[in-house]
């Protein structure tokens, strides 16, 4: 995969990779519930090579698992190589139906672990797509959730439509329902995103094992198109924090998340749909690195420099150079509905985040509807 394309990927999408149904799912990968000492664990396991994570159902955090195998017997690390150079070992070896074994802290404690297949619950009722899609392909994650609950918040008028706020009081993250505006038919197709949305932050925020925090807030309503902003800010490990600001950008009549290509295209041919999780039908990844790359970014900057002559040429503070008028930058950017067009933000790693908060790259509805997408809308 190309370079830009692993930025991207890494940069401007790791939160949806973690946090909601874009989840991968791997079907090497089994799932145990059992006992460590008297305490009841959830175990996601990768048999072939010993590595894999538990959370304790008491605290529900990840705690990730490194080892091999020798024989039928696993020997695992518990925890980052970065947490210390003495770190607990897990040992286990098969028995009936399930695994058998010791847990080991660095001071010389030792708890029995017994471990057997999970039984996954069946999902209520009326839930949530989210969680029939957490059932069938993810049931860690479905099981990591048992028992939370959603807190009602405040509400409030945005653009004409009231919201409903909810929270999850131990991760705080946050997002909100539309319950006044639209039909009763949108308004389901568009809170089952929402609040899928928010459920996926919450397996995010109990799947990382350093800090996470999460915020939201309504940027466009209209009867056709919403856009939505998350911002996290988090450290999983690795060489640096990074913080994120991704648009949430859905079509009201069909409840979908839109990709830019559904809005917007200014290539050749029929427009490219890619969403970036395993079992789509869409544009390769080659396919949509080149447009970006070759055709999008290109253009955009041309626009761009025309309209903001003096923004795209200057420096934010504390930057040496944020080379606003080069591509990358532009290759996959954010981007949101507004009042008057699509506004555009860039994309930078960590170490240039600063030239990210922008605001100004806003190109107007009459010459985005030049070029439309995949998708028919009314936009503004």
């Amino acid at each position: 995969m190309h370079r830009g394309l692993l930025r991207f990927s890494g940069v401007c999408v790791l939160a949806g990779l973690l946090l909601s149904n874009r989840i991968w799912a791997d079907n090497s990968k089994q799932v145990y519930t059992g006992t460590l000492g008297k305490a009841a664990i959830v175990l996601e396991l990768d048999t072939r090579n010993g590595e894999g994570r538990y959370f304790y159902k008491k605290y529900r955090r990840d705690l990730a698992l490194d080892g091999s195998r020798e024989g039928d017997v696993l020997e695992m690390v518990e925890g980052s190589s970065m947490d210390s150079d003495s770190r607990p070992t897990l040992r286990l070896q098969p028995r009936l139906n399930g695994w058998t074994g010791e847990w080991n802290s660095p001071s010389g404690k030792s708890l029995k672990v017994e471990l057997q297949p999970a039984t996954i619950p069946d999902v209520p009722d009326g839930a949530l797509p989210y969680f029939a899609e957490l059932h069938d392909n993810f049931p860690y994650e479905y099981l990591r959730l048992q028992g939370l609950q959603l807190k009602k918040g405040s509400t409030q008028t945005f653009m004409g439509y009231t919201l409903q706020w909810w929270s999850e009081p131990t991760s705080e993250t946050s997002l909100f329902e539309v319950v006044s505006g639209y039909s009763p038919e949108e308004r389901q197709r568009i809170n089952q995103q929402l609040m899928g949305r928010l459920w996926g932050e919450v397996v995010a925020y109990f799947s990382c094992s350093g800090s996470y925090s999460q915020s939201s807030q309504p940027l466009w309503i209209a009867p056709s198109v919403m856009s939505v902003r998350i911002s996290t800010e988090y450290y999983c490990g690795g060489a640096y924090p990074n913080q994120i600001n991704e648009s949430l950008n859905l079509d009201i009549k069909t409840g979908k998340l839109l990709t830019l290509e559904d809005v917007f295209w200014v290539g050749q041919g029929k427009p490219l749909h890619y969403e970036s999780y395993e079992g789509f039908v869409g544009a390769s990844s080659e396919d949509y690195y080149n447009y970006r790359s070759k055709e999008f970014a290109p253009w955009l900057i041309t626009q761009l420099l025309k309209r903001y002559p003096k923004e795209m040429t200057v420096t934010a503070e504390g930057e040496n150079d944020c080379g606003y008028n080069e591509p990358e930058p532009w290759q996959f950017p954010s981007w949101y509905f507004s009042e008057k067009g699509i506004t555009f933000t860039p994309s930078y790693p960590h170490v240039s985040a600063v030239c990210g908060y922008v605001e100004w790259g806003l190109l107007p509805y009459d010459q985005v509807k030049q070029h439309p997408g995949g998708v028919a809308l009314q936009l503004p």
